[in-house]
């Protein structure tokens, strides 16, 4: 079993940042595509940033240019530096990986439990 666990998220005021990372633990080979959403009270959960094992990133048109994507696969760790939020930025963010364990020969897709965002106008 692989566990994502997601930490940095708090309160902040618009135009501040935070920076949120997201550890795997487990019986994990490697990690492929690492990701975050987010979801809104009321709205779907939207992709915000992904990036490959290579580091081919892409962003919401939202966040893009504001948010940055990066990873450390040496620490299975994903990271998102989140720089001018704003209130629009609220959200319950999410991280996503798809692993390949140590004892499969495919990949599974893992979700983290979320950490709160929350931008005050």
């Amino acid at each position: 079993q692989v566990q994502l666990a997601e930490s940095g998220g708090g309160l902040v005021q618009a135009g501040g940042s935070l920076r949120l990372s997201c550890a795997a633990s487990g019986s994990i080979r490697s990690i492929n595509d690492m990701d975050w959403y987010r979801q809104a009270p009321g709205k779907q959960r939207e992709l915000v940033a992904s990036i490959t094992k290579g580091r081919s990133t892409n962003y919401a048109d939202s966040v893009k240019g504001r948010f940055t994507i990066s990873r450390d696969n040496a620490k299975n760790t994903v990271y998102l530096q989140m720089n001018s939020l704003k209130p629009e930025d609220t959200a319950v963010y999410y991280c996503h990986g798809r692993v390949r364990l140590t004892v499969a020969l495919r990949e599974y897709d893992y979700w983290g439990q979320g950490t709160q965002v929350t931008v005050s106008s």
